[in-house]
């Protein structure tokens, strides 16, 4: 009777192991994704200072749209590590940029320029890479989740401090087609 009573606890104790390797592995999933998108989202923030720079010189008078740009770039900055508040800062960045690169079409010098054709290249990548990264992250998230909540790894989650992580999601403002006012 005692190998019956130690074999099921070996076993139990087993499972726990697996388990929490597969939280763990599931967890660091999540903490990777979140840095692919920090890194994409610091690029993109460091590309746009300078198209506002190359555009400056071409549209002088659309000093507010410059002044938006940069006020959402740093508040985009400033948000921290919480995917839903960086979202929201993120995503009301993404409206003065779409207006700063439609401005574009207003001056065909800007638009022969191969400077701002480069940087506009470079944000275009830099907002698929964005998405990429904002779908694994999606992915590992929704992973971590499941099996914070499933049974029987919700047992073993909880007592070792597993927890749901937020998704990284859209304004639903962002679900509307942009507005360009120039």
């Amino acid at each position: 009777m005692f190998w019956v009573i130690l074999g099921i606890i070996t076993l139990i104790l087993i499972g726990v192991i697996i388990i929490y390797n597969q939280l763990v592995q599931s967890r660091q999933l999540v903490d990777n994704g979140w840095s692919d998108i920090e890194v994409q989202l610091k690029r993109r923030a460091d590309l746009i200072p300078r198209l506002v720079e190359t555009v400056k010189g071409y549209a002088a008078h659309e000093r507010k749209l410059f002044s938006d740009v940069i006020e959402k770039r740093n508040a985009a900055l400033a948000a921290g590590d919480k995917p839903t508040a960086r979202a929201s800062a993120e995503s009301a960045l993404q409206r003065p940029v779409g207006r700063l690169i439609a401005l574009a079409e207003d001056y065909p010098d800007l638009k022969a320029s191969d400077n701002f054709l480069d940087l506009q290249n470079e944000l275009s990548e830099t907002e698929d890479k964005i998405e990429m990264a904002r779908r694994f992250y999606n992915g590992a998230v929704r992973g971590l989740n499941t099996k914070v909540e499933s049974v029987p790894s919700n047992f073993v989650a909880k007592p070792f401090g597993f927890s749901k992580r937020d998704y990284f999601e859209i304004d639903e403002t962002d679900y509307a087609v942009p507005e360009v006012k120039l």
